[in-house]
């Protein structure tokens, strides 16, 4: 059943909360990195299309591995990135969730996304999750392991990229794998296509795909395979592309997953319902959506969520973001029209949310006790890698998607971003961002309540 969201939903916008919250410092007390240029090689079962990745990202075929070079696009000033597609092997870039349960060794759990950016364009992108471990003396990212999602048990419910295959490994042309949980010897992925739930052992097996239930009726995307063009937005679908789910969050004591939304519900005719986000209550050992859901207000300049973790049984943080790149430091100016040494939508909101999930108001809206700006970082023991500090004064995390955040200790958290490799930058003009892992130190953040 698809649903159709009345104009009777605007009222939701009337009653948006007004924001004004505490903002609390941050201290970077680490600073790591995975370069942008890290592949692995696909399985010894994958096909041997996989084995040269991004082929289909221009308007025609690739087929000779580095000979197209990767841009930021005509939005972001046209930039260069430095790196050329085709990929010999599958990128390890775009850090797209942490489970908020580490490793046995200590490793984080964390994603990778459907590859290139659409479903169009990742056929030969692999899907994948790792074991990373920053090291925060050296300054490096260890790659633990990395578990390819499989299907040879033809569960997904169409037909994917390499059905003809005996091991049938998923693609980003059938998910857009985005956010991550661990549970016993399971784990739970959150997909922006559906949006779906996606269950899996720790091998990677797909064992069950749950379409998104809200107020008793499935939500679908553009990308939703049962949804045919022509399509009226808000009416056949109401999950805008690349808006599904983006943060998808373990509730501990409960053991309840919260899946949020990354942008806004359509409604009839195509417009949002609000500046707010759902985050929906699915029951992992039910299998199926509890029925209940909250909102998260987003606060002015913001458009879509990066990420989704508790910390106790009711707090939990949120990345919320505009769709800037780069140190405004940098920012071109005003109707300039020479782009190549600045950056013409530099990042501005880039905040961590500290959230309340058990004090919701008569409207639904979960309580924002207060946030960080990742925009302003103070470094006064010089850990930043150098190189990595544009600009004079407060350390910047200047991405277009900043996507992972965790609790690591009572005084701690630790965040990375999303490369989008190799077509964003944000840190140096002409150059790939790599994948950056921060620690931060924010005592006053995890103790407000």
């Amino acid at each position: 059943m698809r649903l159709s969201i009345s104009a009777l939903a605007v009222a939701g916008v009337l009653a948006a909360p007004a924001l004004a919250e505490e903002i609390y410092p941050a201290t970077l007390a680490g600073h790591a990195i995975l370069p942008a240029m890290s592949l692995v090689e696909p399985p010894a079962d994958a096909p041997r299309d996989a084995w040269i990745s991004g082929k289909f990202t221009g308007a025609a075929r690739i087929d000779a591995p580095m000979s197209v070079m990767g841009n930021v696009g005509k939005s972001y000033g046209g930039h260069d990135t430095g790196i050329a597609l085709p990929f010999i092997g599958q990128p390890v870039q775009g850090m797209s969730g942490f489970a908020m349960t580490r490793a046995e060794d200590g490793s984080w759990y964390t994603l990778t996304d459907n590859g290139f950016g659409s479903k169009r364009n990742s056929p030969d992108a692999m899907l994948f999750f790792h074991k990373m471990a920053p090291d925060w003396d050296r300054q490096s990212v260890e790659r633990r392991e990395t578990i390819f999602l499989s299907d040879p048990n033809h569960v997904v419910p169409f037909r994917i990229a390499y059905e003809g295959t005996q091991s049938r490994y998923l693609t980003g042309a059938d998910f857009d794998t985005e956010s991550i949980q661990v549970i016993g010897d399971e784990v739970f992925i959150g997909d922006e296509f559906g949006p779906y739930i996606i269950r899996a052992g720790l091998d990677g097996v797909v064992k069950s795909v749950h379409a998104t239930m809200l107020d008793g009726k499935e939500l679908t995307g553009p990308d939703t395979y049962s949804v045919y063009v022509p399509a009226a937005a808000g009416t056949d679908f109401q999950v805008q592309r690349s808006g599904g789910y983006e943060g998808m969050a373990l509730q501990p004591g409960t053991g309840m997953l919260w899946a949020m939304l990354e942008k806004p519900i359509l409604l009839d005719g195509g417009e949002t319902e609000g500046p707010f986000l759902r985050v929906i209550q699915f029951d992992p050992k039910a299998g199926d959506w509890t029925g209940t859901s909250v909102k998260f207000q987003l606060s002015d300049g913001a458009t879509a969520i990066g990420d989704f973790n508790f910390i106790d049984e009711s707090r939990a943080l949120v990345i919320e973001r505009d769709n800037g790149e780069g140190d405004p430091a940098q920012g071109c100016e005003d109707g300039a029209s020479d782009m190549t040494a600045c950056y013409p939508n530099p990042a501005k909101v880039k905040n961590v949310v500290l959230i309340d999930m058990s004090d919701t108001d008569a409207d639904g809206f979960v309580r924002r006790i207060g946030h960080i700006d990742l925009m302003n970082i103070a470094d006064p023991d010089g850990k930043a890698i150098d190189g990595l500090h544009q600009s004079e004064g407060a350390f910047t995390f200047p991405f277009f998607t900043i996507e992972d955040v965790a609790r690591v200790d009572d005084t701690h958290i630790i965040v990375a971003n999303d490369n989008n490799l190799p077509f964003s930058g944000g840190r140096n003009i002409g150059k790939a961002a790599d994948n950056e892992f921060i620690l931060l130190s924010v005592p006053e953040l995890l103790s407000a309540k």
